[in-house]
């Protein structure tokens, strides 16, 4: 599952005629242009194969975003030429670099050496498209074939490969690349394996593995979580045989700039309790720790890069189970600081454990929280499989959008509208864990508010966007995706003076 720190996949730049690198595959840009495919860099091309792509279309090459084509690397050095599309020429942004790169990459598991040759300075985008879409799941594979294995050597060319901007974009990319990867793994994990305590320990080792300085980890077990009033983890925790757990994962660098807390969701297995799912889908519930998979490894992205903020990771671990110990509709828990919940639907647990996640990072007085979680269906209704949204103090929303913008993630401004809360009133408690159907993914953000007092907070709900059940895009594979790491990653370089 560690296998992340010691991929075999190696980045470098090279100025060399793209004709004459001796790859199994050369990758080249195509766009769209005035409703016709162009190839993009053509010009540095040999003779004969310009004019074997003269008429992309005749070839069925449109340019479309997704597109991956392989045709014979005619007067190449390279075993093939691979047209990768972008969309449209006049919309050639970072993040379409980054999926095109990704989609050439993925489609050529198995290859043994690439090279990317795109008319771009964008070293950054390319590189890190081309590594995200550079990884394969084969964990509980019998048999490992060479077609699954991701692409080992990855060559870009561009025009200055000693420069130092571009060395440090490569080892940044590199970074985002394997906090991704690392995520995804996790998610993709069969939740036999990956269990609180068993999270607990890959944690542990993934941070070790990194090779980073300045990480802790403290791990509290039923017991303490018990002896610290931590009821929504015991209550959520208490039908499975596997006890909850909560991982606190700090980055602590020498004189940091700013002090940030991640708080994830990591329900390993979501059943839905007594208020049991349908079986339909069901299996898709292991990835309901999406969310602390994310917060774990940015907060080990950010000890690599060696950001000037303090990161406490929070993962809030627990499997939601029926049995004959499992959490009752009517019971009542009380969440650490002694806020009581009426738990009226068990399949609403995720802001329970995510409430006592909340109350202990505030407890140590950050600069903001954030926090991220495969929270409601209901996000999956509002905005679908690809956007995932973000609520909560003002200025902390705008600050999640805009790293999310920069970082090619999609995540949408959702408000919180005071007068919803009225529909978590409860009869015996302080606040019941569910309303009315209407507005679910916003009462949720409501009531996680409700654990954060004034501190600065933004609440990230990734439900549809963690894990991708469809067909795999651009850089994102089938089953876990990895989305958010990189805008949480942004939010904190945003925050780095230094960086």
């Amino acid at each position: 599952m560690h296998r992340l720190y010691h991929r075999a996949v190696t980045v470098s730049l090279t100025s060399q005629d793209p004709a004459r690198l001796a790859v199994d595959a050369l990758v080249v840009a195509v766009a769209q242009q005035d409703g016709a495919p162009v190839v993009l860099g053509a010009d540095r091309l040999p003779k004969e194969l310009r004019a074997q792509l003269a008429d992309a279309a005749a070839l069925g090459i449109t340019g479309a975003a997704d597109e991956v084509r392989r045709l014979p690397g005619t007067g190449l050095a390279a075993t093939v030429v691979v047209l990768t599309g972008v969309g449209s020429a006049d919309a050639l942004t970072p993040e379409a670099l980054r999926r095109a790169a990704g989609a050439a990459t993925r489609e050529l598991a198995g290859t043994g050496t690439v090279a990317l040759a795109f008319p771009t300075d964008d070293v950054a985008a390319v590189a890190e498209g081309a590594l995200l879409g550079a990884y394969s799941y084969t964990r509980y594979r019998a048999s490992q074939t060479a077609k699954l294995a991701p692409v080992a050597t990855i060559q870009i060319v561009t025009a200055h490969p000693r420069d130092p901007a571009a060395l440090a974009a490569v080892a940044r990319a590199e970074v985002i690349a394997a906090a991704v990867h690392g995520t995804r793994d996790l998610v993709n994990a069969a939740p036999n394996d990956l269990y609180p305590a068993a999270f607990a320990e890959a944690a542990k080792a993934a941070a070790k593995d990194s090779g980073a300085k300045g990480l802790k980890i403290t791990v509290l077990d039923d017991k303490a979580l018990a002896a610290g009033g931590y009821g929504g983890l015991i209550g959520v925790g208490q039908g499975s045989v596997r006890g909850p757990r909560l991982v606190k994962v700090s980055y602590s660098p020498s004189r940091p700039k700013a002090k940030v807390a991640l708080v994830g969701k990591g329900i390993t297995f979501d059943s839905g309790g007594i208020s049991i799912k349908p079986a339909a889908g069901m299996e898709a519930m292991k990835s309901d720790m999406a969310g602390a998979a994310a917060v774990l490894h940015t907060v080990i992205a950010a000890a690599r890069l060696e950001l000037p903020v303090a990161v406490t990771g929070w993962l809030c671990l627990a499997e939601n189970m029926p049995s004959g110990t499992a959490q009752r509709p009517s019971d009542v828990l009380t969440i650490r600081g002694g806020k009581t919940v009426e738990v009226l639907n068990t399949d609403a647990e995720g802001r329970l454990v995510m409430a006592d996640g909340l109350v202990a990072a505030v407890e140590e007085k950050p600069d903001v929280v954030i926090d991220i979680a495969t929270l409601t269906g209901a996000q999956l209704v509002a905005l679908g499989h690809r956007v995932s949204a973000v609520m909560g103090t003002d200025d902390v929303r705008g600050e999640v959008v805009t790293a999310a913008a920069a970082s090619g993630e999609q995540f949408w401004p959702m408000p919180l509208p005071a007068d919803l809360r009225a529909g978590l009133k409860s009869k015996v408690a302080d606040i019941a864990n569910i309303s009315d159907r209407f507005g679910g993914m916003l009462t949720a953000g409501i009531f996680l508010q409700e654990f954060v007092g004034t501190t600065p907070w933004a609440h990230l709900d990734i439900a549809g966007p963690a894990y991708n059940e469809r067909s795999a895009h651009g850089y994102t594979p089938v089953g876990g995706t990895g989305v958010g790491v990189r805008t949480l990653l942004a939010l904190l370089e945003g925050r780095s003076p230094a960086v």
